[in-house]
């Protein structure tokens, strides 16, 4: 008797259909917390073009680990702040100049850009931190 177990063949529905759900969480984080098409392009890591795709509905791509490690980045800091915040705050701090070491008197959000997933990483942390999560 063989142990072998057979190879799953992924169902390109349902990853589709996956990745449309994780593509339209990011737009809402975007929009909620008010970035541009710029900064969300380069928050996501996409062609402004794609980005505008993305907004549209129309998106028809592959989301590689890289935009899905940044999905997952985003909606936990969004899911985070959400947690620990009352108010505007939840929304406008991504936006807001923060001295903290972390960001040392730049946005949240400018940071990311900037730093790519690893800041993004820092960045969770600080709002788990925040949230006692640490």
């Amino acid at each position: 008797m063989s142990s072998l177990q057979p190879a799953i063949v992924p169902d390109r529905g349902a990853a589709k259909q996956e990745e449309a759900v994780i593509v339209k969480a990011v737009v809402r984080a975007c929009e909620f917390w008010k970035l541009t098409n710029k900064e969300s392009a380069e928050l996501f890591d996409v062609p402004i073009a794609t980005w505008n795709r993305m907004k549209a509905g129309d998106f028809r791509g592959r989301l590689d680990q890289d935009k899905r490690t940044r999905a997952s980045l985003i909606v936990g800091i969004f899911k985070g702040l959400r947690l620990f915040f009352n108010g505007p705050l939840t929304y406008q701090w991504p936006k807001s100049v923060n001295t903290g070491p972390v960001f040392n008197g730049k946005t949240p959000v400018a940071t990311m850009i900037e730093g790519g997933i690893p800041a993004m990483l820092r960045v969770r942390r600080y709002v788990d931190g925040l949230r006692g999560g640490l």
